[in-house]
């Protein structure tokens, strides 16, 4: 009796590590097999023509305005945000319409200084 306290002691401890380890693999993608028994699915390719897109498109819901590029249902058209913030400045011009513009490599204030000289004709 004594013998298979150790043996069951150890049974325990290797599927509570390999649960764990399995739930890793699962949240971060690994692909360690270790004889786990489920399939991953293949990821593919989005289509390379608007029907992905479109699809998007035609399920969302908005009472006011849909957001061409980013689908954001807002209330005016100026008010759609940037589809990449962190990358780019919103500048809202007349008439309602909006631009985004790369911040990339411009120091702060940059990317309006350009937009102002180029509502000015200056660039």
């Amino acid at each position: 009796m004594r013998a298979t306290f150790p043996l069951l002691l150890i049974a325990a401890l290797t599927s509570t590590v390999s649960a764990q380890f399995g739930f890793f693999d699962q949240m971060f993608g690994g692909g360690g097999g270790g004889g786990h028994h489920h399939q991953q699915q293949q990821q593919q390719n989005v289509p390379s023509d608007s029907a992905h897109y479109r699809q998007n498109y035609q399920r969302s819901y908005c009472e006011h305005y849909l957001c061409p590029d980013t689908l954001a249902c807002v209330h005016f058209p100026h008010h759609c945000p940037c589809a990449w913030p962190s990358h780019e400045d919103k500048f809202e011009l007349a008439e309602g319409q909006r631009i985004c513009v790369s911040k990339g490599g411009f120091k702060a204030g940059e990317a309006a200084r350009k937009v102002e000289l180029a509502r000015k004709g200056l660039l």
